[in-house]
């Protein structure tokens, strides 16, 4: 569930009442600059090939040379820290604080900064400072959220390029808690801002705010939330039913789909209502529309109440007005003491939202603007969830019983929440990093190998002796590489996780595991100057000199040392087996049927890996003819030279004697016929036979079928892998 605010409709249907037609607005998305119809009205099921385009360096105002952790290091970080502190209790009229402190709209709006990522895919979080930008600035679940980010610009401006909005954000949170009087675990910086939204980011197939989605589904493709434009669950109960029991299974698939258990999913929800409130003053039909449709005079504010003076104690954000604990803006244990303490009777907001409402409780609670007033406790559906439920109960009574264990199991999950898209701690900075190892963030051991270029000519020696063919060493090291996710920053070459569980276990990997490790883990051991991760690379690149040669090109694969090799303790088994790929077209596998394309599932890979559409191009056409296929199949293979780093993959595709056709009517497979004798030629999956059918990937293809290209293929696909194999090098 989300923090003070959880933007759900007063009325009891539960939909979103600030939904403004979806079909208009999509309409008017889908047009052109010009206001006419684009492309993507007349063919709606074009290939997005433009999602590799997003964050180039034409959106980016900064320079090539702007190093965002250089900058991080110029910042005066206490002083920082203290405009923040000084933020939090400077009322402003236009938006004014809760019983005069900022403290619970900072940690709503670094919560739900955080509260996007989700572990089937690495994407979401806070990491690009994606909450500036649509559709998170304007989900209903972020309501007000508009106004904490203008409250904080006065810093942003002060301290500039030196502190991203992403990293403000989340020490914004920290900064509120610290002062309210809870100690943190710490905090780490070096999240980096981009400067457009993110296009590759699938939030689901609804087509209407707040659509419910059972958690069966929210079990077998984790998106987030249980409802469009949620953080987590909706705090009424699934579809505003009203009952606490019927909450548990939504909250425990929404935070799972973070990797959060049991244990972390009570502390995050008690530690987040400790401090705030919910903002439900009147009928939320008195809100406006949100940022994205505000008009431009608003300049980009949003949801403008007509209730009183639409502020303060007018304020209508969820349509829920509720208050946990009698001390709003200091920690406390007082959300579990209310919670076991009281009867709790259903009642309803002022917009009519379900609520509850202690029935044997005097008035304690403080009122945020009237001092001379009390209230009743009052807690939102979700909340007692964490009492009825049996096991999330017996976690509740325990942090009852305990204030310390909770103040320790919320330090850890609220900086889990809020750095686990961030990747491994070497990509942390700043004077607050905690010196712990966490086992979420896939840590490694230190170095002990420091090869000299002698040493690496060495290996590489054996590499070419050992009776391994090209395709088994290209194989091996794309294995190990490719499980790279640019979205949370996991995965890649360094650590050698190929060689653990679950990376070992994987399908995908089987003849590299049975083929090539064993012989490669040999010549690490016998050698013992580089680490089995060094090793692997070394013979992609070892395979690729000798493929490249076949072609009548010299060339030497760039490589850096330093590698080191993952121990199976230090190996998160359950969260790696969201690294393994629903398809790598790259070697053309597809674990399902099921779901997308296979080119589009094609397109979402290259993205993860950050590569260009040329990168994507180039890496495939280079991979066939090399025979990288995971079963050593012959689909795309479109060469009579296979091991020779040529560009007869795309020649052949683009070769107009030979006809395809679909072998069934799955379409997912295809035969490539001469013209002529009708003789099979070559056979291919969607993922070979794209690169044909696109109008893109075709005019890319046909600059590598050029006679012109062979120098060009060879030295576009070494720098094309040589990125893929340095994706998680952070330290470079």
């Amino acid at each position: 569930m989300s923090t003070h605010d959880n933007n759900d409709n007063a009325a009891a249907a539960g939909k979103c009442p600030f939904h403004h037609g979806a079909s208009e607005e999509k309409s008017v998305l889908a047009r052109g600059a010009g206001g006419g119809t684009s492309n993507r009205d007349w063919w709606p099921n074009m290939l997005r090939v433009d999602l590799l385009n997003q964050h180039s360096n034409r959106s980016n105002p900064l320079s090539d040379t702007f190093n965002y952790r250089d900058e991080f290091s110029k910042l005066d970080y206490s002083a920082l820290k203290a405009d923040i502190r000084a933020l939090l209790t400077d009322s402003q009229s236009w938006w004014p604080a809760d019983w005069g402190s900022y403290i619970g709209l900072f940690i709503r709006m670094a919560w739900h900064s955080a509260g996007t990522y989700r572990t089937i895919d690495g994407r979401g979080g806070s990491g690009r400072g994606q909450q500036r930008f649509a559709p998170l600035n304007s989900w209903p679940d972020n309501v007000s959220l508009d106004k904490a980010r203008r409250l904080l610009w006065p810093v942003k401006q002060k301290y500039g390029q030196k502190i991203s909005w992403a990293d403000l954000y989340i020490l914004a949170g920290n900064v509120s808690l610290e002062n309210a009087g809870f100690r943190t675990f710490g905090f780490g910086a070096g999240r980096e801002d981009v400067w457009e939204p993110d296009m590759d980011v699938d939030w689901g197939h609804e087509t209407e705010w707040l659509a419910h989605r059972h958690p069966e589904a929210l079990a077998n493709a984790p998106l987030g939330a249980t409802e469009m434009g949620l953080i987590y669950v909706n705090p009424e109960g699934p579809e505003a039913s009203g009952d606490p029991k019927s909450a548990a299974p939504a909250i425990r698939a929404t935070f799972g789909n973070m990797g959060m258990n049991d244990e972390e999913i009570v502390a995050l929800i008690a530690g987040g209502h400790t401090l705030g409130k919910t903002h439900g003053a009147a009928q939320a039909s008195h809100v406006g529309v949100d940022p994205e449709e505000s008009p431009i005079e608003a300049q980009g504010l949003g949801w403008t109440s007509s209730y009183g003076s639409g502020v303060g104690k007018d304020a209508i954000t969820s349509g829920l007005e509720v208050v946990w604990t009698q001390t709003p803006t200091q920690w406390s244990n007082y959300f579990f003491e209310n919670l076991f303490k009281y009867e709790w009777v259903q009642t309803r907001s002022p917009a009519g939202a379900i609520q509850f409402e202690a029935v044997d409780a005097e008035a304690i609670i403080p009122d945020p603007f009237d001092p001379e007033k009390k209230r009743k406790p009052t807690m939102l559906v979700t909340d007692l969830t964490l009492r009825f439920d049996e096991e999330f109960g017996k976690i509740s009574r325990r942090f009852l019983n305990d204030p310390q264990a909770f103040n320790e199991a919320f330090a850890r999950a609220w900086f889990k929440l809020t750095h686990r898209d961030m990747g491994p701690k070497a990509r942390y900075i700043g004077p607050e990093v905690p010196k712990e190892d966490l086992l979420w963030q896939d840590p490694l051991p230190q170095a002990i190998h420091q090869p000299t270029p002698a040493d690496i000519s060495e290996i590489k020696a054996r590499i070419a002796a050992s009776g391994l063919s090209v395709s088994q060493l290209v194989s091996v090291a794309w294995a190990s590489a490719s499980t790279f996710r640019g979205g949370d920053k996991r995965g890649g070459a360094n650590g050698a996780r190929l060689a653990l569980a679950p990376q070992k276990d994987w399908a995908v990997n089987a003849s590299v595991i049975n083929d090539v490790l064993p012989i490669l883990q040999k010549i690490q051991q016998e050698s013992g100057k580089a680490s089995l991760a060094d090793v692997i690379v070394l013979a992609g690149s070892v395979g690729i000199e000798l493929a490249a040669s076949a072609a009548g090109v010299a060339t030497q694969v760039p490589f850096t040392p330093g590698r080191v090799d993952a121990r199976q303790d230090q190996t998160d088994v359950e969260s790696f087996n969201f690294l393994q790929p629903l398809a790598d077209g790259f070697r053309n596998y597809r674990r399902s049927a099921k779901g997308s394309s296979t080119e589009t599932l094609l397109l979402d890979k290259a993205q993860q890996l950050t590569l260009s559409a040329p990168e994507l191009t180039v890496l495939l056409g280079g991979l066939r003819v090399l025979g990288t296929n995971f079963d050593g199949g012959q689909h795309g293979v479109f060469t009579d030279r296979v091991g020779v780093l040529s560009n007869d993959f795309f020649v052949n595709l683009l070769d107009m004697r030979t006809a395809w056709k679909a072998t069934d009517e799955s379409e997912e497979l295809f035969e490539g016929r001469d013209r002529l004798s009708g003789e099979v030629k070559f056979t291919a999956t969607r993922a070979d036979l794209v690169f044909g059918s696109n109008a893109i990937l075709r005019a890319l293809a046909e600059v590598y079928a050029s006679s012109d290209a062979k120098q060009k293929f060879v030295t576009d696909f070494v720098a094309a892998w040589t990125k893929v194999m340095n994706l998680d090098r952070f330290e470079l």
